[in-house]
């Protein structure tokens, strides 16, 4: 692979004059940006959505509270009613609409366990109602990867899990309910994430996996194209299968061969956020925005909030029509599907937004912690509680067991660990002290990930090997599982162990 990097600012000046007013909206309209702001935003911004920005993107640094989100996508739409304002909604650990109010729901991979789609499709409404209260009419969500690879260290718990059929019908039931809100969903991360070790926000994956061992991971996208999903996500992996050159965001193949061709999607395609290292690092933002758009993107996502990243883009993509590395027609045709989508989805606000069921989310995630077996109540325990601070990306959470625990059972007690202690031993013997003759429940949170938690945990139950052992990631061989670390999963598992 020979990397090509264009750095922020490099692109020529004759570009910014060279197009006509027309095309110049068709390459705004393929960019979707991130920005600072509450309840105001920058003048870049303005300048931006006046030229035909496609859409912003919505992160935990835009939300104070539900009032001031409407406020804020009120404030946006006044600028153009047709702007496409998004955020990452899946549920579970990931949202960053909690201090918005956001509906309590489990990850997806507990819905999974639950396997009730019906469910799914109230969890979807609820999360799809509340962004359509907020002013937001785009859902980067629900994910379409498929969940088999135990060391996958990025997709775990917002995967439906490891069957394609299982997903395919999770994904229709999302998809469906967030469609009936008029809500754009999005499938990600097309062809798939789950065949890989490596996160993609910090460096290139690779799949390495022959071609006659992707078409599983293939089923649940082609379930949500049938089901009518408007957008899809491209994923920042190498699939050396498909193309050994280029991650799937930059590839001819797996873009315009492979989905548009031979799946047969027709919606808008939208790149995975281009400041990801798996882009960053080898391309560079601005020439990751041209290739995308030139290989078959409609839209690239700049997430980060610094507005000339963006600029960079834009330019490098009027350089390349001005150079004929990019072709008018294929900026026209992307820019079309693009101001389609808005058409369809970026309506007037409605008075009212009808009411969704509020315990969907505590159900299910009660119904995929009682999918197998239990273990006895046990009442007054010390809970250590082992999980890793939450990715940066994703995750506004660092809900802990405890705090679910408590209001159950007032006489548990507990410590919380969220990175690896400067003195394992002394850690342990501190806790066993604290913990006396009390019951002792260990929970970890994906421990075949960190190995700090596996030598805690092993130490812990070295000397108290009658401890209660809860996963609340994926499952490692607890004698319980919340499949999921979202508060709804959190209080399912105290449920259990209170005896509820």
């Amino acid at each position: 692979m020979t990397p090509e990097r264009v750095s922020v600012g490099q692109a020529s000046a004759p570009a910014l004059s060279s197009v006509s007013s027309d095309l110049d909206e068709a390459v705004h309209r393929c960019l979707v940006a991130g920005f600072e702001g509450t309840t105001t935003f920058p003048d870049t911004l303005k300048r931006l959505v006046d030229r035909g920005l496609g859409g912003v993107i919505l992160f935990t640094r835009n939300v104070r509270d539900a009032e001031q989100v409407r406020e804020l996508t009120d404030a946006l739409h006044a600028l153009r009613p047709d702007l496409m304002i998004a955020i990452d909604n899946e549920g579970g650990g990931i949202g960053h609409l909690v201090k918005a109010g956001a509906p309590e729901v489990p990850g997806s991979y507990a819905l999974g366990v639950a396997d009730d789609p019906d469910l799914t499709a109230r969890c979807a409404d609820a999360l799809a109602g509340h962004l359509a209260t907020l002013g937001i009419n785009a859902s980067y969500a629900p994910v379409a990867d498929l969940q088999f690879r135990p060391d996958n260290p990025i997709v775990r718990t917002r995967s439906f899990g490891a069957d394609p059929d299982l997903a395919a019908r999770h994904l229709r039931a999302w998809i469906s309910a967030t469609e009936a809100r008029g809500i754009a969903s999005c499938a990600k991360h097309f062809p798939g994430h789950g065949g890989t070790v490596t996160d993609s926000h910090h460096d290139l994956a690779v799949d390495p996996r022959p071609y006659d061992q992707l078409w599983a991971d293939l089923a649940p996208f082609r379930a949500a194209v049938a089901a009518g999903v408007p957008m899809m996500m491209s994923a920042h992996v190498v699939f050396p299968a498909l193309d050994a050159n280029r991650p799937a965001t930059l590839s001819r193949r797996v873009l315009r061969d492979l989905l548009r061709h031979e799946i047969g999607f027709d919606g808008v395609l939208v790149s995975d956020a281009l400041e990801m290292k798996a882009i960053a690092d080898r391309y560079g933002e601005a020439a990751g925005a041209r290739i995308a758009l030139a290989v078959g993107a409609d839209q690239v996502i700049v997430a980060v909030p610094d507005l000339e990243v963006t600029l960079a883009c834009r330019d490098a993509v009027l350089d390349a029509l001005h150079t004929r590395r990019l072709t008018e027609e294929r900026v026209y045709e992307a820019a079309g599907r693009v101001r389609h989508l808005a058409d369809r989805y970026a309506a007037p606000a409605v008075a009212s937004v009808a009411g969704w069921d509020s315990g969907a989310g505590l159900i299910a995630a009660r119904k995929a912690v009682r999918s197998r077996s239990l273990p006895a109540p046990i009442r007054g325990a010390h809970v250590v509680d082992l999980f890793p601070t939450p990715h940066p990306a994703l995750n506004w959470g660092g809900e802990d067991l405890l705090t679910e625990l408590r209001p159950l059972d007032p006489t548990a007690t507990g410590t919380a660990v969220t990175g690896e202690p400067c003195d394992p031993s002394d850690l342990v013997d501190g806790i066993l002290r604290v913990v006396g003759n009390s019951p002792l429940i260990v929970a970890t949170c994906d421990a075949g990930l960190h190995p700090w938690q596996t030598h805690l945990r092993d130490a812990l139950l070295t000397r108290r090997p009658e401890a209660l052992r809860v996963d609340t990631g994926l499952p490692e061989g607890g004698a319980l599982c919340s499949y999921g670390r979202a508060r709804v999963n959190l209080r399912a598992a105290a449920e259990v162990l209170a005896g509820k």
